[in-house]
């Protein structure tokens, strides 16, 4: 097989050691406080049932599960689907160092087959609270314009697809972001041809990320909750 140069941005991301740095967020949640009790005389004998006031019914205002802690990335996509978005891949991949692992967990897939390369990168955030991670999901969604909606993905999913091309070679990159509760669900899938130069269909893009997105939010939902 002939040499074949590649572009300088796309040669970096061949390198993920190289490319790839993660920050740990720290994250809290608040405590609930507690509601002062009723001032009240003891009575002399015990009440009678005629007179005993019935418990109050419990408050149907339901409270949000947190998650507590980030699943395994890497596990959280099956093999076969690592195959068939990045054929030639080790399908273990290859977990990114963080400084606060509970937190935030991100795994990476890379290979190069002939002239075809194909990237996947999936993230897990966890934040002190659901409106905390409903508002970062606004925050990087309004980022990423020109995407949409998922429907059934998480409690809110947005899917985008870019293309971008650098000494003429095409890059599509399809980014796919769902929060379920206080947690982010954040999946990175991109595409290109070194031989036409040519970048991968934004259907094949597109759909490849929501199907990685959907196995890693229910990887997320299989874990303990907090």
């Amino acid at each position: 097989m002939r040499d074949f140069p590649l572009p300088l941005a796309l040669t970096a991301r061949l390198s993920p050691i190289v490319v790839l740095a993660c920050a740990g967020w720290a994250l809290t949640s608040g405590p609930l406080a507690a509601a002062p009790a009723a001032d009240h005389k003891a009575a002399p004998q015990q009440q009678s049932a005629s007179n005993t006031t019935a418990p109050s019914a419990p408050s149907s205002t339901a409270v949000s599960k947190t998650y507590a802690s980030a699943p395994a990335p890497c596990a959280s996509i099956a093999a076969k689907t690592v195959k068939s978005l990045v054929p030639g891949a080790k399908t273990t991949g290859k977990e990114i160092p963080s400084t606060n692992a509970k937190t935030r967990r991100t795994c990476s897939w890379n290979a190069l087959e002939g002239y075809d390369y194909r990237w996947l990168d999936v993230s897990f955030e966890l934040m002190r609270s659901d409106a905390a991670a409903q508002k970062t999901f606004e925050e990087r969604t309004s980022e990423k314009s020109g995407g949409g909606a998922v429907p059934g993905l998480g409690d809110a999913g947005y899917s985008v697809v870019n293309l971008t091309t650098e000494d003429k070679q095409q890059t599509r990159e399809g980014t796919v972001l769902a929060r379920v509760s206080n947690a982010l669900v954040v999946v990175t899938y991109n595409g290109s041809d070194f031989e036409t130069r040519k970048a991968p269909a934004t259907d094949e893009i597109n759909t490849g990320a929501i199907k990685a997105a959907k196995e890693a939010v229910a990887a997320l939902q299989r874990g303990q909750q907090g």
